[in-house]
């Protein structure tokens, strides 16, 4: 598994080893040993999954103490990550990354980032390892078309298709993390 780093500081890409024939493919989609150098303490206590049609939009999300290992196990969608870490000199800022069913990539998604997606194929099965249990009453959110942020989806804004939890979710700067952001230099 070759582990790369993002722009911002935290979050990794991880390319599996594919082998396939004319039979299909054989990966490996998770090695605890592979991420024990990134972070020892790093482990995952739930599996999720999600299916969602296209131009399906989620996020964005976060559960402070909590990391996930994202995969498209199906399709293909666009999915971001913005640092929501008071103090840090890219708060705010965000990435994003192609995942799909071909090149099986996947993202590391440290605690301190918030995380959503866009769904580009006709249909996506989005898996993720989580580092904590989900938590209702801690989990957050803020709007996936929050202007200050400025995520560049790649589908139109008029395709894109939110729930009304996050359609009608707070800006980053409403929340409380949000009023703790760094001076802009």
């Amino acid at each position: 598994m070759e582990i790369i780093a993002t722009r911002l500081d935290g979050p990794l890409l991880l390319t599996p080893r594919v082998f396939g024939d004319e039979r299909g493919f054989f990966l490996e989609s998770f090695r605890a040993d592979a991420l024990a150098h990134v972070d020892p303490a790093l482990g995952f206590v739930q599996d999720n999954h999600s299916r969602s049609r296209e131009a399906i939009v989620r996020g964005m999300h976060f559960q402070p103490g909590q990391a996930k290992l994202v995969r498209c196990a199906r399709g293909a969608i666009f999915d971001v990550v913005v640092d929501i870490r008071p103090g840090s000199r890219t708060f705010g800022q965000w990435e994003g990354y192609r995942l799909d069913d071909e090149d099986h990539r996947q993202l590391l998604v440290p605690d301190g980032f918030a995380h959503g997606f866009c769904v580009l194929s006709e249909l996506a099965d989005v898996t993720y390892k989580v580092s904590s249990y989900y938590d209702p009453a801690a989990e957050q959110g803020f709007r996936y078309d929050d202007p200050d942020v400025g995520v560049d989806w790649p589908l139109p804004a008029q395709r894109l298709i939110a729930s009304a939890r996050d359609r009608d979710a707070p800006t980053l700067a409403a929340l409380a993390i949000g009023s703790r952001r760094p001076p802009i230099a």
